[in-house]
Order: structure tokens, then sequence, then C-alpha cells
């Protein structure tokens, strides 16, 4: 979906799945007098041709699409060499993601449940140039680029890599390996690869340990 381009608004594009977040979220940048919706897309592979085509100031994505993810989306802009700022909206909490997005290439994240006027604070941050997080998380992030601090091992949630820890995500979320392969639009025999490397990396001897720390870590983060 494209709508006609204005030259004296911010044009943004909003890369969600989720279709009545998608139109709530629109609707707010569209009633600002210098931003405007300029194209929508619900996956990352049409995301990334409409940012290709309409070349925006600024696209919102969703960290948690079907199919190829909103990191893998930002990482092909990086790769691509698609000079476009990404903030990034999601259902999770900073405390893990933030850092992954910015490290992929973000210019900023926000949790859904904030307040829309702190959406367009963040919104119009990142069109600033500026990177938009909170204080605490920008804090951490600074402190572990500088210092150049690896991945904490007594946290070892942070070995996974981004695709297992979506594959955690769901597992933790009850669903089955045929469900994760069909949203994440994979086979099951790659699921079941995710699925040993997870047990593996976090030392859990069986599949009822994987489902328990899981789900268990879904729930912390609920």
């Amino acid at each position: 979906m494209t709508e006609p381009l204005d030259s004296a608004k911010a044009r943004v594009v909003i890369v969600e799945d989720h279709p009545m977040f998608r139109e709530r979220l629109a609707l707010l940048i569209n009633r600002e007098d210098d931003m405007m919706v300029c194209g929508e897309a619900d996956n990352a592979r049409d995301g990334l041709l409409l940012i290709q085509q309409i070349k925006p100031q600024i696209a919102i994505v969703d960290i948690s699409l079907r199919g190829s993810g909103g990191l893998d989306l930002i990482k092909d802009l990086r790769a691509q060499e698609i000079d476009v700022p990404v903030l990034v909206l999601s259902m999770h909490e900073e405390s893990l993601y933030a850092e992954r997005v910015i490290r992929a290439g973000a210019k900023g994240y926000i949790t859904k449940h904030e307040a829309s006027a702190k959406v367009m604070i963040a919104i119009r941050q990142v069109l600033r140039g500026e990177i938009y997080l909170e204080a605490q998380a920008m804090s951490k992030l600074v402190h572990k680029m500088v210092a150049g601090v690896p991945a904490d091992p007594a946290k070892p949630i942070a070995r996974l890599t981004d695709r297992e820890l979506e594959v955690f995500e769901l597992i933790g979320l009850g669903r089955t390996t045929r469900e994760i392969g069909a949203q994440l639009h994979v086979g099951l025999t790659t699921v079941d690869t995710y699925r040993a490397r997870i047990k593996e990396k976090l030392q859990l001897e069986n599949a009822s340990r994987l489902h328990s720390e899981a789900s268990r870590w879904v729930q912390e983060r609920g």
C-alpha cells in the first residue's frame, strides 16, 4: 500500500504484520503536520521492496514479523547499502533485543506499550539522525560498545543467534515444530537443528528442559 507523496512531510514506511496496530499507528502519524505514511507492508520481503521503491525518511519495523523477521530486514537494508533509518517497534522489553537491533543497524527501539506521544518523540529523534533508546538501555549499550564487553557468560541466552532466540521464544509460547516452521518459513529439519543448537548453548539435556526453560523465560519477560 502506498500513498501520494508530499515533499513537505517526512515520508514514513511501516512494516508491521498486525493490521489493527498498523492502521492505528498510521492514523497517529498522519495526524502530524510534519510526517506522513507513504507505504505499508506486513512482511520483510515486501517491506524491503517498498523501502527500495519509496526511499522514505524513516522505516518503522516490527521485530516479530512472520517469516523473515524485522532483524533480517534491518540486516538486508545494511547489506544492500540502503541508507534508511529504522525505528524498531516491538512488544518485547528492551533488555535483550535493543542491543541486537542497534548492532544490526537500526537507529532506535521502542516497545508497543509506550504512549503514542512517546512513539512520536522516538520517530522525530530518529528523523533528526539520533539514536532512540530508553536511558537505561542506552547507558548499558554505550558501556558495552565502548568497553568491548562480550556476551555475559552468566546469561547464556545472550549467546543465541537472532534466529535461535526467535525459535526459543516460539517454543516458550507453546508452538510446535510444525507451527514454528510455518511461521518462519523454514523446514522441520531446520527447526530441529535450531532446537539442537539452543539445547547445546543453554546446556539443556532434553526437549522437556528446553520447553520448561523457554516457557519460564517468556513468562518472566511478559
